[in-house]
């Protein structure tokens, strides 16, 4: 595809268009970006030197500046050059040390990454005059922000460290149903038989367990710290209690505790295509799942080592206790098109932390038995 061709294409920009992007000035930088810092469909984005602490999440509103609501609203000033500590139960809002210069027709969306939605922190960015977390319209100019609350465990984060990843796209990529069902034959997007196609590719629940009767792990409370940049430094259950089948089919989610569990499907995101979990109905169950929607092309996909690949849900119940059934549909996979394909899938050497996956916790615990 050439250059040109790939300029005016629709759908979403593979990583060596981000590369453009940063070179040509529309993704402005404080520092030069990180070896692994582009990933096949998305870019992460790292804090920058100072949090601050606030009264209470806000969004800008149409005409009006982050920086102008964090005038009135900010309690404190954190300095994360050398790590900090950011508590549960508190929000800070970090500037970011990227800022944008997009083209009228690139729009971009932003998310957590896995690991941070694995560690049940809630993070999402804000754009300037903005409406909506997460949403970047258009034609965008101005700086990123990221809102951080920790819900579980408290963090230690610092400069340069990175909980949130952004997507760019020119014009409409989404994939219809009709289009889904005929890609889905061709390349076999989850192994559900019959696959449920309505408004994105159905996930449904495993409560089976593994060979040992592990179904999932439900967060400890008053734990220690988790170093948001450290792997393998955390044991599994100074932080965790496995969940384990028990001879019921269901799993009953406590109020307002939090559970990391796995797809009964393996889930397939084919090279030309990006995914993203939506939002789960409300309507359907009183919890929330899947924090870090985002999927990059080649997750599961055979040819670069990720054949099997299941997606890792965090779960968060609500108000009241709530019965979740094995097999139950949790969320829906929603499939947009690549512009281009990427020159490198997701686990081709890139340092991917969750191919081939089955249950997994963040890449910040040891391997569980």
């Amino acid at each position: 595809m050439t250059a040109e061709r790939s300029a005016a294409t629709a759908g979403i920009l593979p990583m060596q268009a981000i590369a453009g992007l940063v070179e040509d000035g529309a993704i402005r930088i404080a520092r030069p970006l990180a070896a692994d810092q582009i990933q096949p469909a998305s870019l992460d984005l790292r804090l920058g030197p100072v949090a601050y602490r606030v009264r209470a999440s806000f969004l800008p509103g149409p005409g009006r500046t982050v920086a102008e609501r964090l005038d009135a609203l900010k309690l404190h000033a954190i300095d994360l050059s050398e790590g900090a500590v950011l508590e549960t139960g508190c929000v800070y809002i970090v500037p970011l040390m990227e800022s944008l210069a997009l083209a009228p027709d690139v729009s971009a969306s932003a998310n957590p990454k896995s690991s941070t939605g694995r560690l049940d922190i809630f993070t999402r960015v804000i754009a300037d005059g903005t409406r909506a977390f997460d949403q970047v319209p258009a034609g965008y100019a101005g700086p990123l922000f990221a809102e951080i609350g920790p819900r579980t465990f408290p963090i230690l984060a610092r400069a340069g460290s990175r909980l949130s990843q952004i997507r760019f796209r020119r014009g409409h990529a989404i994939l219809s149903d009709e289009e889904l069902t005929a890609v889905h034959a061709r390349e076999r997007l989850v192994t559900s038989d019959p696959v449920d196609i309505a408004g994105g590719v159905a996930v449904s629940i495993d409560l089976s367990g593994n060979a040992d009767g592990l179904v999932g792990f439900r967060a400890k409370r008053h734990t220690g710290l988790v170093d948001v940049d450290r792997k393998d430094a955390c044991d599994v259950l100074d932080y965790w209690e496995p969940v384990y089948r028990r001879g019921l089919t269901g799993l009953i989610l406590d109020p307002d505790e939090f559970y990391i569990l796995v797809s009964r499907e393996p889930v397939h995101v084919p090279p030309d295509y990006a995914a993203e979990m939506v939002p789960f109905d409300p309507l359907v169950g009183e919890f929330r799942v899947h924090y870090a929607g985002f999927f990059d092309p080649g997750f599961g996909h055979v040819a670069a080592g990720g054949g099997g690949a299941r997606a890792v849900l965090e779960v968060r119940s609500r108000e009241v206790p709530f019965i979740l059934e094995d097999g139950q549909i949790v969320g829906r996979l929603v499939y947009e098109r690549m512009a281009e394909r990427p020159t490198s899938l997701y686990g081709e050497g890139l340092g991917s932390n969750y191919q081939a996956q089955g249950l997994k916790l963040s890449k910040h615990f040891r391997t569980w038995k």
